[in-house]
């Protein structure tokens, strides 16, 4: 008898570490003990998600800035330099028997495309010829010329609106982009917190499994005696070593549980190969909270219309399409179009005074001219010339236009109708949100109740059973009815805590709640 005693005593002990150690394995390793805010903090710096969804913020900047390099201004240079050759078979052409002429050429430009739609540009050209032609008064010859040129189209291609057209989209793309980081990091820490929420369930379920676990074997040993002082027959002893094998079942599963729910932690917090040797299991720091969030459907409702990411998305979007239907629109209209043009001219080179006529190449004496008078003379404004011109195309078949103004139309109808769908939407989740809160902090409190109730049973009835009253049967069924109250008490505590962090998603705020800035993550 003292044999069987030191052996249930020893059984007892091994029974009640693991509880006493947090439901801790006691094979080799270290624990990683996290409390939620940790889990929060570590999966912003390196979910994999999160590192590739910052990356959509910044393409949409480069997309941005190319879109306004269309206003930067473009310059233009071109040199040649030629010479050529030919016979000569008229002496009033070249003496000799060859006809030559050099020749170089200059130019360069500055351009600048306008808010407007226009353009303006300024030129500078200039050149200089020098041939042993005969009759020539000037040679080598220099000419120069300064112009100013502006184009505006008056009624297709006209206003900011069209003219920025791709710069705007880009900037609403490149807020889309950035709300979209955002709503990526309200999800991860939602699921973060779920995922955490998950792993205090399955320890705490262990927990409850474990001690469900030495309820059965005390009673097995309880009826093991009675079987050995003959108060009690084999065949009960055989129903409580059944319950017990059912129960370690259920610890094996719930083991399971524990690990699926470690995992998904290690996996939302990136967590490295080299952290993860030697890691026993992952520990949860903090408990579910009980207390009561009263929340205002009213005020919900509100603050989701102002800060859910998922509407900003679709206004923006909104926007982007109202633009598109604009400026494909515009494209309807006849293209008018305003040219103005104003230069100035410039002209020197060596004079050549002639002795009679030219033609007898009888040259009394020469002016020697420098080609930068040329320039002078353009840049003087010495002989001042402007045109304006206006150019009107009314194309007589624009189906393929049409076309695109009638898809622009559908396109932006189609988003009309899914933003206040998606509204609708929302309100129908604000409201199942509160619901929720208020159904599942109710349920805490019935199954805390059906709890206490089912341990006053259990206790009762051992004590039935324990004179004679009740059976081994009703025992183990109160004894399930326990641990189903436990899991069924517990369940609704996570629950209650995942409805406020749901309540939180809905409304837009889990990250105000959190403290959480989106420039500290980005940094």
């Amino acid at each position: 008898m003292f044999k069987r005693r030191t052996i249930f005593l020893i059984a007892l002990v091994l029974a009640v570490l693991p509880l006493l150690n947090g439901g801790q394995d006691q094979t080799q390793g270290k624990s990683l003990s996290l409390t939620l805010n940790d889990v929060i903090a570590r999966a912003l710096q390196k979910n994999l998600a999160l590192q590739a969804a910052v990356v959509s913020p910044q393409l949409s900047e480069v997309t941005l800035t190319q879109a306004g390099e269309k206003y930067l201004p473009s310059f233009a240079f071109s040199y040649s330099d030629a010479s050529n050759k030919s016979a000569s078979f008229s002496w009033l052409d070249a003496p000799g028997a060859q006809a030559t002429t050099a020749s170089a050429n200059y130019s360069g430009q500055v351009s600048q495309q306008l808010p407007t739609g226009g353009s303006f540009s300024v030129s500078v050209t200039g050149s200089k010829t020098d041939t042993n032609k005969k009759a020539q008064t000037i040679n080598p010859s220099y000419q120069g010329q300064l112009q100013f040129t502006f184009n505006q189209p008056l009624l297709q291609g006209f206003g900011p609106k069209v003219a920025n057209y791709s710069i705007i989209v880009a900037r609403n793309n490149l807020d889309i982009s950035e709300i979209s980081f955002t709503k990526t990091v309200q999800d991860t820490v939602y699921s973060v917190t779920t995922s955490y929420w998950s792993l205090v369930y399955a320890i705490e379920n262990l927990k409850v499994q474990r001690l469900a676990l030495q309820l059965a074997q005390d009673f097995l040993a309880k009826n093991k005696r009675s079987v050995e002082i003959g108060t009690l027959s084999p065949l009960d002893v055989m129903s409580a070593e059944a319950e017990v094998a059912s129960r370690e079942a259920n610890i094996i599963a719930a083991e399971a549980s524990v690990k699926n729910a470690e995992d998904q932690i290690k996996m939302l917090i990136n967590l490295s190969d080299d952290e993860e040797k030697g890691l026993r299991s992952i520990m949860a720091l903090d408990k579910p909270k009980l207390e009561e969030q009263k929340a205002d459907l009213e005020q919900s409702l509100m603050l989701a219309m102002q800060k859910r990411t998922d509407l900003q998305i679709s206004h923006l979007g909104l926007k982007n399409n109202e633009l598109g239907l604009s400026y494909v629109k515009n494209q309807l209209l006849p293209s008018l179009t305003l040219n103005a043009r104003y230069w100035s001219p410039g002209v020197s080179g060596t004079q050549i005074v002639y002795l009679g006529s030219p033609l007898d190449g009888n040259v009394l004496y020469t002016v020697p001219g420098a080609g930068s008078q040329a320039l002078k003379d353009a840049f003087g404004f010495k002989y001042q010339n402007w045109s304006i011109s206006l150019n009107l195309s009314i194309p007589l078949s624009n189906i393929i236009s049409r076309a695109a103004f009638a898809q622009s139309k559908l396109n932006m109808d189609q988003a009309l109708l899914n933003l206040k769908n998606q509204e609708r939407q929302v309100v129908l989740e604000i409201r199942n949100a509160v619901r929720s809160l208020d159904t599942t902090y109710k349920q805490v409190q019935a199954f805390r109740v059906a709890r206490e109730l089912a341990e006053k049973k259990l206790s009762a009835e051992e004590e039935r059973l324990r004179v004679g009253l009740s059976t081994n049967y009703l025992v183990l069924q109160y004894q399930r009815d326990l641990t189903s109250a436990r899991v069924s008490e517990l369940n609704a505590i996570i629950n209650y805590n995942n409805a406020q962090a749901a309540l939180d998603r809905s409304t837009g705020t889990i990250l105000e709640k959190r403290n959480i800035k989106i420039d500290d993550i980005l940094r």
